[in-house]
């Protein structure tokens, strides 16, 4: 008589055989910021699970959006996954560069993702990259500082306000710096940043017919007002602090306040890494009573270029990154605060992630921004802290780099927007708007 094998046993070495005989290396381009090298730390998750083992190519952010964008345009093949964005992924996805994120299994739940992310990385209704983690930006704030100040921070405060309450914390004798904002160049820096706080003042990149609008008076207030605020209670050196150097200026306690993305707020309030953790409040990000504030939207996602080799297993790990589950693995290993952010529409509901201090702050601020309706007047572009064209990362660079040296002093707020206007202005027109 023949025996027969459990079916049970037979699947599972079935799968086991299929898993060694098809596993893979997966080279994934991602930024140097604190929750993509904490999803490093979990890669061994990953590879127990699928046999699939992982190479991380880790970079400065700027850098970051220079090879990948490099990569993709040349058709490189030099990464199977690549951190991109909600400017990148739209563009790069009509023009067939990326993988359609269609077909994701059902237990990873692609409509469990929040609304303003599925959507601003999608094209004609097909995402293209799903997303690690989602932001806006807000204010973090010192409150002993405020306290001492014998003054308050409202939940969603005017730039005046924000002006005020940041000269008064300032003592540079002590090197205590008011507040701290982006002045590295870059389309991604210190334009995410202005751009996205000349909403706010009433400005807009282009006219309705394409015209570049840094010659009208609500660019140079808001220029004016930047420069100004960062001069008298700013950090020495800003024209060259992103993201990473602000962060770390907040951890040990010199930023009165802090104005960046929504995703630090786990990283100043994490004991381990902050001085001033028990001391942090949060606020909306500024406006100045036209409408817009002053915060952007933002995802880092997960896409795959086409034309890799290895798309099953990208895929595997777009899942297995960007799913309830890893959310469920951080939070076990390391607290919910420390959980990605922004992405998921269950996070929100669940009720182990209410009592962070941080959570209800982030998701007003995702939803109070408008991608189709960015500005006080009307604009023909897509996008808060970006305008959605091909064109915008190459000439908001180049801006980028006059708006640093207004800032560091090295030219004039009008020489700067003078030179923005004219090279814009040139761009535009050899582009053909």
């Amino acid at each position: 008589m023949k025996l027969k094998t459990p079916i049970a046993m037979v699947s599972a070495a079935a799968i086991l055989a299929a898993t060694a005989a098809h596993s893979d290396t997966l080279t994934i381009a991602t930024v140097n910021n604190g929750d993509m090298i904490r999803m490093q730390g979990y890669t061994d998750d990953f590879t127990a699970k699928t046999g699939h083992d992982v190479e991380w190519v880790t970079l400065e952010e700027n850098v970051l959006r220079q090879r990948v964008t490099t990569d993709i345009t040349t058709h490189g093949g030099a990464f199977d996954i690549m951190t991109i964005g909600m400017y990148e992924t739209p563009i790069w996805g009509q023009n067939g560069w990326l993988v359609a994120l269609d077909d994701l299994s059902e237990g990873y739940d692609a409509d469990d993702i929040l609304p303003a992310m599925r959507g601003g990385l999608s094209h004609d209704g097909t995402m293209y990259a799903a997303p690690f983690y989602g932001e806006s930006s807000m204010i973090m704030y010192r409150t002993d500082l405020v306290e001492a100040a014998g003054m308050s921070m409202p939940d969603a405060p005017t730039w005046s306000e924000v002006a005020a309450l940041a000269r008064a914390m300032t003592d540079k004798d002590g090197e205590i710096y008011g507040i701290c904002l982006r002045g590295k160049a870059g389309w991604g820096e210190n334009m995410a940043f202005l751009t996205a706080t000349s909403n706010a003042f009433g400005a807009r990149w282009f006219d309705e017919d394409w015209k570049p609008q840094f010659d009208q008076p609500a660019w140079k207030e808001t220029l004016s007002f930047y420069v100004d605020l960062m001069n008298d209670a700013g950090p020495p050196g800003a024209s060259t602090n992103g993201f990473n150097e602000n962060l770390s200026l907040f951890q040990q306690g010199k930023c009165g306040m802090w104005i960046d993305a929504t995703v630090a707020a786990s990283f100043v309030t994490n004991p381990n890494d902050s001085t001033v953790a028990d001391k942090v409040g949060f606020a909306l990000a500024p406006d100045t009573g036209l409408g817009p504030r002053g915060n952007w939207l933002w995802a880092w996602a997960l896409g795959i270029p086409a034309g890799t080799q290895k798309e099953a297993a990208a895929k595997q790990f777009i899942e297995w990154a960007t799913s309830k589950d890893y959310i469920e693995l951080v939070a076990a290993k390391e607290g919910w605060a420390n959980v990605p952010p922004g992405a998921r529409t269950s996070l929100y509901e669940n009720a182990n992630y209410a009592d962070v201090p941080f959570a209800k702050m982030t998701l007003d601020s995702i939803l109070s921004a408008d991608p189709n309706n960015p500005t006080v007047d009307p604009v023909p572009y897509v996008g808060v802290q970006f305008a959605a064209i091909p064109e915008f990362a190459g000439i908001a660079s180049q801006v980028g780099q006059e708006f640093s040296a207004a800032l560091a002093g090295q030219q004039s707020v009008d020489e700067a927007l003078a030179k923005a206007q004219a090279l814009t202005a040139e761009e535009m027109e050899a582009a053909g708007y």
